[in-house]
C-alpha cells in the first residue's frame, strides 16, 4: 500500500459540535460527488460530546430563533457573514433532517422536542456513521506539521500514532469546560502553524463576591437588574436582564452575558467595576420622585415593604441592612442622607466582584485565533493553504442562549463544504 491509499482526505480535530457539523457536510458534499472520500474525527476524550451533553442543563438549547451578528463579540463585519451563510431556517431544516425536531420556548431558545441534549449527539454521530465518517475517540493530538515525503498535506501527531490528510480543520473548542477536553491544547497547534492568538478569557462564567456582602441571605432568589461595566472609568457594556443571587455571589443570564467583559480587563490589569441597578427602567432621579410620592402617600409604611413594590422584599430588607438602614422605618421617618444613600444603592450598586468562578463553569472562551486570519467564505486559513478553523477556537463569542451553537454549525457548514469541494478537485 503507498503513502497516498492510507492519506486521509479531510481530519477533524475535536469531536465537539463544530467538528461534528463540519465532518457531517465534508462528507455530504463528498456523497453527491460520490466520490471516494476518507473523512476522520480525533478526539482526545474516551466519549465524545461531553459539552452538547451538558449544555441548556442537559436539555442542549442548539439555537436562538433571532440570531444577529450584535448577539456575539468580535469582528461583527466577518461574523455577519459567517452566519448569513448558515441561516436559522437553515439550522432547523437540518436539524429536522437529522431526524431532531425542535420546539421554540418563549425565550426564544430552541430545544430538542424529547427535552434531551442526548437526542442531538447521537443524531450527529448516527449521521457521521451513515456517511462513513471515522470518528476516533481517545486519540489526543499533540501536533500538526506539514508533509514533507509526499509533497502537500499535513501529518498529525496523536497519542495512537501519526496520521496522512490532505485538509485539517481545527475545532478543538476554547479552555471553557478542560474536563470535556477543551484544556485549551487547540490554541497551541494555531500558534504553532503561524497564527495568533488573543488573550484568552472565561465568558458566560458566574462572578463570584466579597464575603462582606449578603449574596448568601439571598442565594436562590432572581430579579431583573441593568448591569453596566466600567474599565478604566470607561462604560464598554450596559444590559439588562434576570440576576440570580447565589451562594458564591451572583449569577443568571444578565451576569454571564456581562462577565466577558470584567474577565478581559482582569486579564488585563484593568481597574474594573461593574454596577447594578435594581430598578432598570428608572434613574436616579425618577427613583427618588417615586420615593418623595410614597413618603407623601403612604407615610407609616415600612422601607422594606414600600421597596417591595419595586423589588423583591427579600431583597430590600438585605440591601437596607447592608447600607447600615432600618427596613423597618416608616419611611416618612427616613432621614434624607439614607435615604439618598438607599436610592444611589437602588440605582448604581457597585458590586464587589472578588474573582470569576473559573474555566470550569465558564460556558466559553472570549479570544482566540483572529478572524482575520480567516477567509470568512471558507473558514480556510489565510497563512496555511488547507488548514480550516471552526467553533470556539476562533475569536468570537455570543451571548447566552443557544447562539455560540449556531457559530458552531455555521463555520461548520462553511468549512466542511469548503474542504471536501478542495479536496474532490485536488
Amino acid at each position: 500500500m503507498s503513502i497516498h491509499d492510507k492519506i486521509h482526505d479531510v481530519a477533524v480535530i475535536g469531536a465537539g459540535a463544530a467538528g461534528l457539523a463540519a465532518s457531517i457536510f465534508a462528507a455530504e458534499v463528498v456523497a453527491k460527488a460520490d466520490r471516494q472520500h476518507r473523512i476522520v474525527i480525533l478526539d482526545s476524550a474516551k466519549k465524545i460530546g461531553a459539552k452538547i451533553l451538558i449544555s441548556g442543563g442537559g436539555r442542549c438549547n442548539v439555537m436562538h430563533e433571532v440570531v444577529a451578528s450584535t448577539d456575539y463579540c468580535g469582528n461583527r463585519r466577518i461574523i455577519k457573514n459567517v452566519l448569513a451563510a448558515f441561516s436559522v431556517d437553515q439550522t432547523v431544516k437540518w436539524f429536522a433532517s437529522l431526524g431532531v425536531e425542535l420546539k421554540c420556548e418563549n425565550t426564544g431558545k430552541l430545544f430538542p422536542v424529547t427535552d434531551e441534549a442526548r437526542t442531538v449527539l447521537q443524531a450527529l454521530v448516527e449521521r457521521c456513521h451513515e456517511l462513513g465518517v471515522e470518528i476516533q475517540s481517545n486519540h489526543r493530538v499533540d501536533d500538526i506539521e506539514h508533509a514533507k515525503d509526499h509533497g502537500h498535506g499535513f501529518v498529525i501527531h496523536h497519542s495512537q500514532g501519526i496520521l496522512h490528510t490532505r485538509k485539517v480543520i481545527l475545532a478543538t473548542g476554547g479552555r471553557s469546560i478542560p474536563k470535556s477536553g477543551s484544556d485549551g491544547f487547540g490554541y497551541s497547534l494555531a500558534r504553532r502553524l503561524g497564527h495568533h492568538v488573543t488573550t484568552t478569557v472565561p465568558a458566560l462564567v458566574p462572578l463570584v463576591l466579597e464575603d462582606t456582602m449578603f449574596h448568601k441571605t439571598l442565594s436562590g432568589l432572581s430579579h431583573d437588574v441593568k448591569l453596566t461595566t466600567m474599565v478604566k472609568g470607561r462604560h464598554v457594556d450596559s444590559r439588562t436582564g434576570s440576576l440570580l443571587w447565589t451562594h458564591f455571589g451572583i449569577s443568571g443570564p444578565v451576569v454571564m452575558d456581562a462577565s466577558r467583559f470584567w474577565c478581559l480587563a482582569q486579564e488585563q490589569d484593568e481597574t474594573v467595576a461593574v454596577y447594578g441597578n435594581f430598578l432598570p427602567d428608572q434613574t436616579s432621579e425618577q427613583a427618588q420622585q417615586w420615593f418623595m410620592d410614597q413618603a407623601a402617600g403612604t407615610p407609616r409604611r415600612s422601607l422594606a415593604r414600600t421597596l417591595g413594590q419595586l423589588v423583591p422584599e427579600r431583597f430590600a430588607e438585605a440591601l437596607c441592612l447592608h447600607i447600615a438602614c432600618d427596613p423597618q422605618t416608616a419611611i416618612a421617618q427616613l432621614p434624607r442622607k439614607d435615604r439618598d444613600r438607599l436610592i444611589e444603592a437602588l440605582t448604581a450598586f457597585r458590586f464587589p466582584v472578588e474573582r470569576h468562578r473559573g474555566w470550569n463553569y465558564a460556558e466559553v472562551t472570549a479570544g482566540g485565533v483572529p478572524l482575520e486570519e480567516i477567509n470568512y467564505r471558507t473558514m480556510e486559513s489565510k497563512l496555511v493553504p488547507g488548514l480550516y478553523l471552526v467553533g470556539e477556537i476562533l475569536d468570537c463569542d455570543g451571548r447566552i442562549g443557544g447562539f455560540n451553537f449556531q457559530w458552531a454549525w455555521a463555520t461548520g457548514w462553511i468549512a466542511g463544504r469548503a474542504s471536501a469541494m478542495q479536496s474532490t478537485m485536488a
